[in-house]
């Protein structure tokens, strides 16, 4: 959905690392209707071995929640494939105020919605919904927006001197820090399922709802769980090579519940 303008992105969901890359092939190139896109190409062949790739990898996320054991044991196998871990970190910097620019934005795609009322009807109007995100992003001020946007230009800055380090980046799925970077900074990744984990209640991306707490499962329930990796700009090439190589290693992609 339009959402943020600087943004927005496209990208196929699939079963596999390579389904993603037929899909993101057949989907890439410039588009003459939509002024942000770029006319490159996607480099990408699946033959080229990934042995002495450079793979950063932050120690102390992968001791904390929500890293898990699937997370801290594909560290292990990127040597396991023939990469290089590497040990990055990144400042110790408040990523979450880049928010304020996504707000902002939304707010501008959604004011209609938001002064018409429209936005009365939607369903869930608990206070970190869209809902009431939406309303709170007309007060925010101009100034700190610029402010925002002047610290995404320094965040992307870091992340160029990362890849100066290293050819890709390996991090939890669920690490908010490194969402939230990625997503301002447009760089590329991959989510491939690495393993399983036991959850005992549902998660959702949307703001919690005490009229409508979320199921709750006894006894818990395998699931799928990623990881992400992160490429240079315009590199989905080398990553998906990573994914491949990392995907075969954990040998779990085969698996679906059944009817799927």
């Amino acid at each position: 959905m339009t959402l943020c303008w600087s943004l927005d992105k496209l990208g196929p969901m699939t079963r596999t690392v390579e389904d993603a890359m037929l899909v993101l092939q057949a989907i890439s190139g410039p588009d003459s209707g939509d002024l942000s896109s770029v006319a490159s190409t996607l480099d990408y062949d699946a033959s080229v071995p990934v042995k002495g790739l450079r793979v950063g990898y932050f120690p102390a996320w992968m001791r904390e929640s929500p890293a898990t054991d699937v997370d801290r044991a594909a560290v292990e196998a990127l040597e396991k494939a023939g990469m290089i871990p590497v040990e990055v970190a990144l400042p110790d910097w408040p990523y979450g105020s880049l928010q304020i620019i996504l707000f902002a934005e939304a707010g501008a795609a959604f004011e209609e919605l938001t002064l018409s009322r429209d936005v009365d009807q939607l369903k869930v109007q608990v206070p970190d919904a869209w809902p009431n995100l939406f309303r709170q992003s007309r007060f925010l001020s101009a100034v700190d927006f610029v402010q925002a946007d002047r610290f995404r230009r320094k965040v992307a800055h870091e992340m160029v001197r990362l890849f100066s380090q290293v050819d890709l980046l390996l991090v939890p799925s669920l690490r908010d820090e490194m969402l939230t970077i990625s997503n301002f900074t447009g760089h590329p990744s991959v989510t491939l399922r690495a393993g399983f984990v036991e959850v005992s209640e549902a998660r959702s991306d949307w703001a919690p709802d005490p009229a409508h707490p979320l199921p709750r499962f006894s006894p818990p329930r395998r699931v799928p769980h990623g990881v992400t990796l992160i490429g240079r700009l315009f590199d989905e090439g080398t990553i998906a090579r990573a994914g491949l190589a990392l995907e075969r290693h954990f040998g779990v992609a085969a698996e679906r519940p059944p009817g799927f």
